[in-house]
């Protein structure tokens, strides 16, 4: 009989195997370190023996950029899954629910078929979006804002057409945008500069921006050096692929117009709303854009025009267009601004700035006007509800020196500070520990995600989507100048929560995800996405989430998805299908815990490519 072996000989060789287990990890990554800053001479060795290696928890996913069609990486799951094919090169830049074609069968009168209008069910693609030959990761914010590789939108017109107005430049491989605009010929920080004399931009006072009209976003673009943060605007097309350059650029945007329906914000957003030759027609309509605007707009919030018709008397010839209908619409503009009760406090040159009173009280005349009060409904809800030429209300205010909704903090103390709507109770169950609370808890959940994407962070992601936003405190927890964060409040939600986001100084939008998002594809490089499929089942297909989050996100862009285990399951075997890299880890409470984390890597692929290796 053989002799049995000793207990003690098997803890020391386990002991032994741990040490060098852990001995090999730390020599390979100083390795790989070392490969990694330039000294090591074996580069293409010494990353292979790295990767080999590799001690983290999820080895299988590859969140950095390479550009290469690698489709033959790893995937953690034998399951066979649906493959989706891709679509043809003429949807290379397809936007759903503003696609051109089904545009022009829409009335033309105030924009309509400028709107949104998207694609009924049996129109919907199923197949994945390709990206355009020679496509490459965009530049590091802060070139992106002044560099754009040729190759990710190869679009020249804007170049012709905006050649004197310092908008866009070709050269050689790259767009290169110069920071001019068609008001700021001397380049939009001069321009920036000057309205910050009369704005207080510098102490955080102001803080999120609305830019209707945005052209390539260049305002929006250099107003990140006063740490205010623009939400810009243009319709698809009207110059070729402006909103496309933007997000590009690493600067927040959508496609939208100002038409017949409200914009998707929530009342009391926006700490300023600029306008720079944007050609909306202000005095239109018994004043409703203005009227909207105003509705988007914080008490003592500002509006800037610039451009036609202001100062008309000095610039008319220069526009070539007549003196009487320049003054004309100057006239209507300012007869709207005093029944909203603007105070104008500033004009000179091209350039007028108004600002919003600060409750009803410091505006009497205000509720005497000849306009209607907006009815009793709710101010924040704008999805697909018809623009109205009426005022929105202030919220009460006890005194004449009150802000009405409340005051809110200048930024970033007003990031983690409890906002108004929440201190006042005015969002029906929620209290202000249940904020805390879940502020706490997002800064538990975004220190677990950095152990598995150490990238999340490092600047390597811009353009970020929360696509389940709640009160903002994901984008909260990963603030930086490095990055922004679209945070998207689903309209099915419980309870509307975006003016809380833009309450702390975050921007965002609500949306329904069983439709398109009004962005053009690729303008996202990491995708968040906390509870969605739970609170979107049985309302519309999660192949149909998925293929719209696979359109608008980068190849090599990241994802990351929070839900119940079965879900995750059922959304990781789609993702598989879809040229996506995925890992299923557990929650950082345990694998007791139901809920789980799906992260994903979308893999690099051009059109034409269409066969992939998915098991």
């Amino acid at each position: 009989m053989a002799p049995r072996p000793n207990a003690g000989d098997g803890k020391t060789r386990g002991s032994m195997s741990l040490v060098i287990v852990v001995g090999l990890c730390c020599f390979f990554y100083l390795l790989g370190a070392w490969q990694r800053s330039g000294y090591g001479k074996g580069d293409r060795i010494a990353e292979q023996v790295t990767q080999l290696t590799d001690c983290s928890v999820i080895p299988n996913l590859e969140f950095e950029t390479h550009n290469k069609g690698n489709f033959d990486a790893a995937i953690d799951d034998s399951s066979k899954a649906t493959q989706f094919e891709s679509c043809s090169a003429d949807y290379i830049d397809y936007t759903p629910c503003q696609d051109q074609r089904r545009a022009m069968t829409f009335p033309r009168e105030n924009m309509n078929y400028r709107e949104r209008h998207c694609p009924p069910e049996e129109e919907k693609l199923h197949c994945l979006i390709p990206a355009p030959k020679g496509y490459v990761t965009p530049f590091p914010w802060p070139k992106s804002r002044d560099y754009v590789p040729y190759a990710n939108a190869p679009y020249k017109s804007l170049t012709v057409e905006k050649a004197v107005q310092n908008w866009i430049q070709y050269e050689g491989d790259v767009f290169r945008f110069p920071g001019g605009g068609t008001q700021f010929p001397q380049g939009a920080d001069a321009y920036i500069d000057q309205l910050a004399a009369v704005i207080p931009m510098e102490n955080g006072t102001v803080r999120t921006a609305l830019d209707t009209g945005c052209g390539v976003a260049s305002w929006g673009a250099y107003l990140m050096k006063k740490n205010v943060l623009a939400m810009s605007f243009a319709p698809r097309d009207s110059h070729e692929a402006q909103v496309q350059f933007a997000l590009e650029r690493g600067v927040p945007a959508v496609i939208g117009v100002l038409g017949t329906i409200k914009l998707p914000y929530p009342s009391r957003a926006f700490d300023m709303a600029h306008c720079s030759r944007c050609l909306i027609p202000w005095g239109a309509n018994d004043g409703m854009y203005m009227m909207e605007v105003d509705r988007v707009l914080r008490p003592g919030g500002y509006w800037v025009l610039s451009g036609p018709p202001i100062n008309w008397r000095i610039n008319y010839e220069a526009w070539q267009r007549p003196r009487e209908e320049l003054q004309e619409e100057q006239r209507k503009i300012e007869e709207v601004a005093k029944r909203l009760c603007w105070e104008k406090k500033y004009e000179k040159a091209e350039i007028a700035i108004w600002q919003k009173r600060m409750n009803a009280d410091s505006c009497p005349g205000r509720s005497n006007s000849r306009d209607s009060m907006c009815g009793s409904t709710n101010p924040d809800d704008a999805w697909y509800k018809k623009m109205e030429a009426c005022i929105t209300p202030y919220p009460e205010a006890n005194s004449p020196d009150e802000v009405a909704g409340g005051e809110i903090k200048p930024f970033p103390e007003r990031l983690d500070s409890v906002p108004p709507r929440i201190s006042s109770g005015s969002i029906s169950g929620v209290s202000v520990e249940t904020y805390l609370e879940d502020n706490k808890l997002w800064k538990k959940h975004v220190k677990a995600y950095k152990r598995v994407n150490k990238i999340l962070d490092s600047g390597r992601y811009r353009n970020i989507m929360d696509m389940n936003a709640g009160f903002g405190s994901f984008a909260a927890a990963i603030e930086s100048p490095k990055l922004w964060v679209m945070n998207v409040v689903p309209t099915i939600a419980d309870i509307s929560t975006l003016g809380v986001v833009y309450q702390r100084g975050l921007i965002g939008i609500c949306h329904d995800w069983c439709e398109a998002f009004s962005t053009y594809p690729r303008t996202y490089d990491l995708i968040h996405a906390n509870g969605l499929f739970t609170l979107y089942k049985n309302k519309c297909n999660a192949e149909d989430i998925l293929l719209e989050m696979d359109r608008i996100l980068r190849p090599e862009g990241g994802v990351i998805i929070r839900d119940e285990v079965d879900v995750l399951m059922k959304v990781k075997k789609l993702a598989n299908g879809m040229r996506w890299n995925t890992k299923l880890v557990d929650h950082e409470d345990g694998p007791l815990v139901r809920e789980k984390i799906l992260f994903a890597v979308k893999r690099y692929w051009v059109v034409g490519e269409n066969s992939t290796s998915s098991t």
